[in-house]
């Protein structure tokens, strides 16, 4: 099995490439922190047990991994390669159909709103996820203010905590949503 690393914009995290589902096509992106409980995601599990694996996040059919402040990756990088390599050719499911069905609660909204948010989705699944998995993280909506006109979005994989993160959202994704969605007025890192 060969499996491809490519360089993130963000120093703390590679991105490893299996030539295989990680989530599938039809699920969606998951993000672990060291901490969290990972039942349920046996990759992300074994990965963990590597000490300085800080963060662990599923896309389609690659893996982002972020080490801890004080790790190496000329230290670390052959310990995940190992583990990914053992996990897929032993058959492996990197999520369980358990975890892989859970949803996020979504905020409903209605009339002009719900149209507008259906424009930010659609932009943000069509322009924005497309370009940022690519380099190895994830941009989610998770809500939308319409009496301030802000849109807030959680930055997971390789973009949380990358360095340009920032002017990753307020050049790129905020003029974008500006240009397109009149109503929205400025976008922000939910919390």
């Amino acid at each position: 099995m060969f499996i491809q690393t490519e360089d993130t914009p963000n120093p703390a995290t590679l991105k490893f490439l299996p030539g295989r589902d990680v989530t599938g096509p039809k699920q969606p992106p998951r993000d672990f922190q060291r901490g969290e409980d990972v039942a349920g995601a046996p990759l992300a599990e074994m990965l963990f047990m590597i000490p300085d694996v800080a963060r662990v996040f599923f896309g389609e059919d690659y893996v982002s991994v972020t080490k801890a402040d004080s790790a190496d990756w000329k230290h670390l990088k052959p310990s995940v390669l190992g583990a990914i390599m053992d996990f897929f050719v032993a058959g492996g499911v990197p999520l369980t159909d358990q975890i892989a069905a859970e949803a996020e609660e979504e905020h409903v909204y209605e009339g002009d709103t719900a149209e507008i948010v259906e424009q930010i989705k659609e932009l943000i699944e069509l322009r924005v996820r497309p370009a940022v998995a690519q380099d190895g993280g994830d941009i989610v909506f998770k809500h939308f203010d319409d009496l301030e006109g802000t849109v807030f979005l959680e930055m997971r994989g390789a973009c949380a905590g990358c360095p340009s993160s920032t002017m990753t959202l307020k050049s790129g994704i905020e003029n974008l949503l500006k240009h397109y969605v009149p109503e929205v007025n400025r976008v922000e890192q939910a919390v």
